[in-house]
């Protein structure tokens, strides 16, 4: 731990993690509706709130593992430092669903997830995660880079390369990921604006704004005791009082706009959207207005495929290139177990493992383990279909599948 304490001091009290600076530090974006946009408000906007919830809660329960290569033998390495700090937790503080989570929060939100790596002897102790506003990443002039990481009191610190773990999305630089909130601002001030819009409608009782007229002036106090009398009749469970009028006033009601009636349907408009955005299915944040029973198990499968892979395949390579040294990326490699996600439904998979046994693909055991369910003696045997054949001779009086 010298190394550690000599640089970044006492963990427990300089360490900069996402907890210490969650509200020190925070990108801002205006959008043209007007509405500020942060990280954090965006998270306010149900929609985000839902697609953030489900990437990182549907990563976050997967298992990984650290995997060596022996020729074509490809096992778990229980005894890589790595592997602990995977299973149960990277630090003393989070366990591994945590983290996980925590890292696809960051994409979603910031498009850049920090993490430091404490080593002690050259292996990988700890991963203390950072606050993605608190670093700044930079590209030196030998192609060499570095990070420049805020403390709570201010300091500014340099870290090297291999004491960052680094994860990205897409990016322009080849540096620094782009942020999905800072692209995608219009959009999501639309739809708080929105949300405001609505609030702001059943406020009034669910009834567009109207006046009071008279043609006396009013004195003060007479003013002042209209108005506190008028706060009573706000909110949605108030909005059909009757409203005492005297002294010649009169209600002049504005008549409600189209747009005003018809909000819900760009409510539904900018959910789609933000749905778009993170690529996650409708139905899985609630929306089941165009989900059938045919098509929602595609719609899953498309969702391990097309919208998990991308972060799983971005988290495993970045770990490899960061927590591995180049000895250990020869013959190691980390890899997330999606098995339970592509699982289909009983009879569908019934079918898959039948043809996949009857044509030598799989062995009995290796289906057994895709179960989750202990081998079997004597189900390690491949099986040969009696009707198959290399150049018109069965496979045992071939000459050219005996020497393969």
């Amino acid at each position: 731990m010298g190394i550690f304490n000599r640089f970044f001091g006492n963990k427990s009290s300089e360490i900069v993690t996402s907890k210490d600076l969650a509200n020190l530090f925070g990108s801002w974006y205006d959008s043209d509706s007007g509405v500020q946009i942060t990280p954090s408000n965006a998270m306010h906007i149900t929609t985000v709130y839902q697609c953030v919830k489900v990437l990182a809660e549907s990563i976050g329960m997967l298992p990984l593992s650290v995997f060596i290569e022996d020729g074509n033998s490809k096992n778990k390495d229980t005894k890589h430092p790595l592997h602990k700090l995977f299973k149960v937790g990277p630090n003393d503080y989070m366990t591994s669903q945590e983290w996980k989570e925590l890292v696809v929060a960051h994409l979603c939100l910031r498009g850049n997830h920090y993490s430091y790596v404490n080593r002690v002897m050259g292996k990988v102790v700890e991963i203390l995660p950072l606050s993605p506003d608190a670093v700044s990443p930079k590209l030196n002039d030998d192609y060499t880079v570095t990070y420049n990481v805020t403390f709570k009191n201010g300091v500014t610190k340099t870290a090297l390369a291999e004491e960052i773990l680094h994860i990205k999305t897409v990016s322009v630089d080849g540096l620094k990921g782009l942020s999905p909130i800072g692209q995608n601002v219009n959009a999501l001030g639309l739809a708080k604006a929105t949300e405001k819009h609505g609030s702001s409608l059943f406020k009034n009782g669910a009834k567009p704004f109207g006046g009071l007229k008279t043609s006396q002036n009013l004195k003060d106090d007479q003013y002042n005791r209209l108005m506190k009398r008028l706060e009573n009749y706000q909110g949605a469970d108030s909005g059909f009082k009757p409203l005492i009028l005297e002294g010649g006033l009169e209600w002049v009601q504005v008549a409600i706009t189209p747009e005003d009636a018809q909000y819900l349907e760009t409510r539904k408009f900018q959910r789609s959207e933000i749905c778009g955005m993170y690529r996650v299915p409708p139905h899985m944040v609630g929306d089941l207005e165009r989900a059938t029973f045919s098509n929602i198990e595609n719609q899953g499968l498309e969702f391990v495929t097309h919208t998990l892979m991308p972060y799983l395949t971005r988290i495993e390579n970045r770990v490899l290139f960061s927590l591995f040294n180049e000895s250990e990326q020869q013959n190691r490699y980390v890899k997330f177990n999606v098995n339970a996600l592509l699982r289909g439904d009983m009879k569908a998979r019934a079918e898959f493992y039948t043809k996949m046994v009857q044509n030598g693909a799989m062995s009995p055991n290796e289906i057994r383990e895709k179960e989750d369910m202990n081998p079997r003696e004597g189900g390690d045997v491949f099986l040969t279909p009696l009707n198959m054949a290399v150049n018109g001779k069965p496979v045992e009086e071939n000459e050219d599948a005996n020497k393969a």
